[in-house]
């Protein structure tokens, strides 16, 4: 099988996995910074998260997006970059950070990060992006077109 049809296997396997959208238009600004975003929008999305990728553009992150605002604690299972996780209400302000956490290979014994607030939306950055914008509680969280908010 020649290189071309590998590659354009996979790209075809990785558009039909639904594992998130990685629509260009998505984007959202925190701090004056704004990154591109994929979407998790649903349980099996959310699940699956920033698992098994090897890399994450410095401008890029993955946005969760749950029902409704409650307790929410994030995992690093199968993750092999270190991110930033932090949660935002249904104001969209950060109520909790987690910096730094690192991947783990662990399995179910990865330790969970919790919110210890009520969160609706997560945002998982490359470690380091939240000491970067020197990021407090309360800063809000902008969102692009195309991103639901139920507000």
């Amino acid at each position: 099988m020649s290189a071309f049809r590998r590659a354009a296997g996979l790209l075809l396997l990785l558009l039909l996995s639904g594992c998130a959208s990685a629509d260009a238009r998505h984007w959202v600004e925190l701090a004056g910074t704004r990154f591109q975003v994929e979407l998790a929008l649903d349980d099996a999305t959310r699940a699956r998260g920033l698992m098994f990728r090897d890399h994450m553009d410095a401008d890029h992150g993955m946005l969760f997006v749950h029902d409704t605002e409650a307790p929410q604690a994030y995992w690093m299972k199968n993750c092999k970059i270190p991110l930033d996780i932090l949660y935002f209400d249904d104001q969209r302000r950060l109520v909790a950070q987690r910096r730094d956490t690192p991947p783990c290979s662990a399995g179910d014994a990865c330790p969970p990060y919790p919110s210890g607030r009520p969160a609706r939306y997560v945002l998982e950055l490359n470690a380091g992006q939240a000491a970067r914008m020197d990021l407090r509680d309360g800063a809000e969280l902008r969102f692009g077109p195309g991103i639901p908010d139920g507000r």
